[in-house]
């Protein structure tokens, strides 16, 4: 694997976004490339994002409030990596305009040290995608959320028929 994200680390440039795959790519942490084998991304206290030990106490919101549980922070690309595979993801470059390098680098920047999160509503590809193209946006939230719908209404159709 140090061989692929070294790969793929010799590739990036700044303000490339990085997909690192966690728990057997169930889920990515996301961040911008800055440079100099650093990246910024929205890290989770006590380095939940980082190293993948979750701390449930970050997925949620109670009545739309945020836990103040993870912050922006400059790190390492292989403090963050670890034993994840990492992936050089502009993936939305074809469908957005994506920001000159030094104006994302810039919407990072004035970003560090903030505290905000939301698995659903303001997590770390959000913070990357702001960062790239000025406009939060999570694929796999979205796509979380397209499996629940479908299971619930699924779940609804099942009950109505069973009667």
């Amino acid at each position: 694997m140090n061989g692929h994200n070294q790969s793929v680390l010799a590739d990036l440039i700044h303000g490339d976004l990085v997909e690192f795959k966690r728990w057997w790519g169930l889920y990515s942490h996301w961040a911008v490339y800055k440079g100099r084998d650093a990246v910024i991304h929205l890290a989770a206290d006590e380095n939940d994002s980082v190293n993948a030990h979750m701390n449930s106490g970050c997925f949620f919101t109670i009545c739309g409030n945020r836990f103040n549980k993870a912050f922006v922070r400059v790190d390492d690309f292989w403090d963050v990596a670890m034993d994840s595979k990492a992936y050089k993801n502009n993936s939305l470059d074809g469908y957005r305009i994506p920001s000159i390098p030094e104006e994302i680098l810039k919407r990072a920047m004035d970003k560090i040290g903030k505290k905000s999160y939301n698995i659903l509503w303001s997590n770390w590809e959000d913070f990357a995608n702001f960062c790239r193209y000025g406009e939060e946006k999570s694929d796999q939230t979205e796509n979380s959320v397209t499996v629940v719908g479908v299971a619930a209404l699924c779940m609804v159709l099942y009950g109505i028929l069973k009667r």
